[in-house]
């Protein structure tokens, strides 16, 4: 915002960054500038932070719901039903606005882009906030609609050992966050299948991990139904192993990106050389 003879004048440019699913064709710079410092409240960056907290309450809530409809009903949904609801939540969801705020809805996944230099560090606090507030939300939506003998905790909690739980945690976010950074910052890849590939991933890691830990990978997740339902056990295993995992998929997928190149260039260049080598 600019201060000129007493008039005040919003800035309204919009400035999507190379986070947003499906990627975008150029990698804009995602780092602040030196002259920036400070953090402008923008309309454009307002908006993205709605969206992201509108887009983590309804995730919470439909594969939330999807659970405590589970429990409260002999299991007519199923381990591979939750599974199904939670892939699908997030896949309609990214297309739904990972043009507007990049469909983070996950404070790993924000702060893993952030460490990468894909994300403006001065932003991560106000996307985690509006990620926590989103999830408490929904959980407590949850809560009003199931009373009584109903409600049932939808957060997660370790069935078995911590460490077992935090290892689970570890490999299957790093799994996510390895996918994500493949379809959203990869420009070779097929940004039109960023949400079904990242809504396939959530389906099988919490087919596969859903009894175990009850596969968060995402700290607003555990954390919204933890503090509406005042449960805290086990909680540091869904904020610390979910943010190491995503860091490490994250860099990961950095060391086998050895080329920004498309596709088409390189499969040029190599026919090239073939011809070459041919002559």
């Amino acid at each position: 915002m600019a201060n000129d003879q007493n008039k005040i004048v919003l800035d309204v440019k919009d400035d999507n960054h190379c986070t947003s699913l499906p990627p975008c064709k150029d990698i804009p710079r995602c780092a602040s500038d030196k002259g920036d410092s400070n953090l402008s409240i923008s309309v454009p960056f307002i908006q993205k932070l709605i969206a992201e907290m509108i887009g983590t309450y309804l995730l919470v809530f439909t594969g939330c719901t999807a659970g405590s409809v589970n429990l409260n009903f002999d299991k007519v949904v199923t381990l591979p039903g939750v599974s199904i609801v939670w892939g699908l939540a997030v896949m309609v969801l990214i297309y739904s606005v990972g043009h507007i705020s990049g469909a983070h809805f996950n404070p790993a996944v924000t702060l893993a882009f952030a460490t990468c230099k894909r994300f403006p560090c001065k932003e991560v606090p106000a996307y985690i906030a509006s990620q926590v507030v989103g999830a408490t939300l929904a959980a407590g939506t949850i809560r009003l609609i199931f009373p009584g003998k109903q409600d049932q905790f939808v957060g997660t909690m370790p069935t078995g050992s911590d460490m077992q739980s935090f290892v689970i945690e570890f490999i299957i976010t790093f799994y996510l966050m390895f996918v994500i950074s493949g379809v959203a910052t990869d420009n070779r890849a097929i940004g039109e299948l960023a949400g079904l590939a990242v809504g396939a991933t959530i389906l099988l890691n919490v087919m596969i991990a859903g009894p175990i830990s009850g596969a968060s990978m995402n700290p607003a997740r555990s954390l919204g139904p933890a503090i509406m339902s005042w449960q805290y056990k086990g909680l540091w295993i869904y904020i610390i192993s979910p943010i190491l995992g995503a860091q490490a998929g994250a860099w990961s997928y950095n060391i086998v990106r050895y080329t920004d190149k498309p596709l088409r260039e390189i499969t040029k260049s190599a026919s090239f050389i073939k011809s070459r080598a041919r002559h």
